[in-house]
């Protein structure tokens, strides 16, 4: 077999493209568009969000805010040609909204008048700018922006041309402040703030406006992560004051309205906890300087959405929905609150009434906007789910099973419309990654895999919310430490197990796949089993020893395995697809990006060379220019199609061309 090498594909409206048994296009399946990041104005009778459309022309998508008043009807506010607008925010009085976007001078920060007219450019930084806050009185911008090269830098580079050092390829972040007058003609000159050695991973100025608090690590690089700091920075004189500094991470949340404290997450003093143990929130005293631990009978990583006038609030997965909560930050108990959605993603509150916006959606519907108050029905003010109301979804059922230590899985079975639990249905098994994430109920899953479609053409699909999943407690997270792997296998072989005593697979057709560590699993499969009928494994590790040397982030391989490879090379050898490659058989496609640094691609060729050599059909597809995700809408459409076309021929014995000449 040949590795195939992927630019671009080229006349996607070409008729010439082949497609059988689906009635919905790949192309309009990735041109669905989604909304995201609602944000209610501080009266509460003005909405803003973005919605994701795909542009096939320039291979992106762009993203533009629409705005409701009052609950009617949205329409688009912004039309930026070159990756659209983002991070938009109401002014504190709520007479502008601001944005981000890149209108030919790199990205700059634009503010519109709320009631109309057009957007003004407030920032000409010639390196463009990050993140942005206001000013708790509106007349000042704080921004974040990465260094540019200097003088030294730009020497160096044309004396000794292009190098790296490990561990020192990086640019560090920093703060500036941009005065706001909407009335002068000319734009402002920012001034810089912070300086020094270390960067600013995320900030937010103090209710009172004289400060700005900020996470102060080392560098930007991601296991920087474990020494970050919070500490505040004062306006006048910039001296610098910190205030949590556990031997481990420590990242500031949220203010409480009053200013006078603050809830941050910390791993006091484990610089491993983040990965499979939940996370812990605190609540700092700024007058007694003393923290309090809350919200821990939640067993969950918690996210804080708000704290405002009328509580703390938090978030946390319960399965396959989510749920809201107030926590009482004296006592630090919860308590639940009721919004009525299955998953919900962004709740923003507005700051002078009690409107809410929520994005969110019921198992049946695809991401949507609401507004409304808490604990009273929602008002649906997009309408996204209306692209797919033609299309032939599948039925969505949460099934249970148990595994083969006994542990309790959960996992979501896709089956077509008419279904008829008498036949026998080949069983396609998508395996999701993290290991920290879940599947839910959906009518168009996402990602490089047509689940619609093959439901469509006549099979059922299994997703799998194996051990280490969340939204199941840190116990369940915690069953793959030391059995990465061994353990996913059972759960996956055992929710077979489970379906075929229903009677409806064939268990002679089933394939396997899945991506980052969903194609771990997938290859841990293809040497450990020889059940399916074909596999593909996407940005899949594949020997644990090759990942540990080469991953951006180390501490995850010594956190589940407990152990790094020259300290206990036997459970390295245990739980890697390679050390069983010998036993494998299964014709397996392996996908990756040419620049994944999470899945470094020396993953994929070792895999795939152990497949060769043992003669096994078996085909590498590099993404050129990609990192950990195919994030490209022309891309996409090839890693959608390589799979169709896989699957097609060994589940369905069919031969699919992506196109024909």
């Amino acid at each position: 077999m040949r590795i195939i090498y992927i630019v671009f594909l080229a006349l996607l409206s070409n008729p010439c493209f082949s497609q059988k048994n689906a009635s919905v296009s790949f192309e309009k399946w990735v041109s669905l568009k989604n909304v995201n990041s609602p944000v209610i104005s501080p009266d509460g009778k003005t909405l803003i969000y973005t919605m994701t459309s795909t542009d096939w022309s320039n291979n992106n998508y762009d993203n533009e805010i629409w705005m409701s008043r009052e609950g009617g009807e949205p329409f688009q506010l912004t039309r930026t040609s070159k990756g659209g607008s983002s991070a938009a925010q109401f002014s504190p009085n709520g007479r502008f909204i601001s944005f981000l976007a890149d209108r030919g001078d790199k990205t700059q920060l634009y503010v519109i008048l709320v009631n109309g007219g057009e957007a003004i450019q407030v920032s000409k930084d010639e390196d463009g700018i990050g993140s942005y806050k206001w000013s708790p009185d509106g007349s000042q911008i704080a921004y974040a922006k990465t260094e540019a090269d200097t003088k030294k830098d730009k020497a160096m580079k044309e004396r000794f041309g292009g190098f790296g050092v490990e561990g020192e390829e990086y640019k560090q972040t920093h703060l500036w402040l941009l005065n706001f007058n909407y009335d002068s003609a000319k734009v402002p000159i920012a001034k810089r703030l912070t300086e020094g050695n270390f960067n600013v991973s995320g900030f937010d100025w103090s209710v009172d406006g004289k400060s700005i608090i900020f996470n102060r690590q080392r560098d930007p690089l991601i296991n920087s992560g474990v020494s970050a700091d919070i500490v505040s920075i004062n306006i006048s004189d910039k001296k610098i004051t910190p205030l949590i500094s556990n031997p481990a991470a420590d990242f500031f949340i949220r203010w409480n309205p009053e200013g006078t404290a603050f809830v941050y997450t910390s791993t006091v003093n484990d610089s491993l906890t983040q990965f499979y143990k939940n996370n812990r929130l605190f609540v700092y005293d700024m007058a007694t300087k003393n923290s309090t631990e809350i919200a821990t009978d939640i067993d969950e990583n918690k996210s804080v959405i708000d704290w405002n006038a009328k509580g703390l609030f938090v978030s946390a997965l319960e399965r396959t929905k989510s749920k809201t909560f107030t926590v009482d930050t004296k006592t630090g108990k919860t308590k639940s609150v009721n919004i009525p959605l299955d998953l919900i993603g962004t709740v923003s509150f507005s700051k002078n009434s009690d409107i809410i916006a929520v994005l969110g959606r019921k198992h049946d519907g695809l991401n949507e906007v609401f507004v409304g108050r808490l604990n009273d029905p929602l008002k649906m003010i997009s309408n996204n789910t209306a692209q797919v109301a033609s299309w032939n979804t599948p039925i969505n059922e949460v099934i249970q099973w148990k595994s083969k230590d006994g542990a309790s899985i959960e996992g979501v079975l896709l089956k077509p419309k008419n279904f008829d639990p008498k036949k026998k249905y080949p069983l396609l098994v998508v395996i999701h990654g993290g290991p920290t994430g879940t599947d839910f109920p959906e009518l168009a899953p996402g990602s490089v895999y047509p689940i619609m479609h093959w439901v469509e053409k006549g099979a059922v699909v299994l997703r799998v919310n194996y051990r280490g999943s969340a939204g199941y407690g840190e116990k369940f997270r915690s069953l793959n430490v030391r059995n990465l792997g061994v353990g996913d296998m059972w759960d996956v072989m055992s929710g077979i197990d489970y379906l075929n005593s229903k009677g409806f697979i064939d268990t002679s057709r089933m394939g396997s796949m899945g991506w980052s560590q969903g194609g771990y699993i997938s290859a841990f499969l293809t040497t450990n089993t020889n059940k399916f009928k074909a596999i593909s494994v996407g940005a899949g590790i594949s020997n644990w020893v090759t990942y540990y040397v080469s991953t951006d982030i180390t501490p995850f391989t010594r956190q589940y395995l407990e152990a790094t490879p020259w300290s206990n090379m036997d459970i390295y050898l245990k739980t890697s697809p390679m050390t069983n490659i010998n036993k494998a058989s299964t014709p397996t496609l392996i996908q990756h990006g040419e620049f994944d640094k999470r899945v470094p691609i020396p993953n994929a060729y070792e895999l795939y060379r152990g497949l060769q050599d043992r003669g096994i059909p078996s085909k590498l597809v590099v993404y050129k220019g990609f990192g950990h995700g195919i994030n490209k809408p022309k891309e996409r459409l090839a890693a959608i199609w390589h799979n169709w076309q896989w699957f097609n021929k060994y589940i369905f014995a069919e031969e699919e061309p992506m196109f024909v000449e």
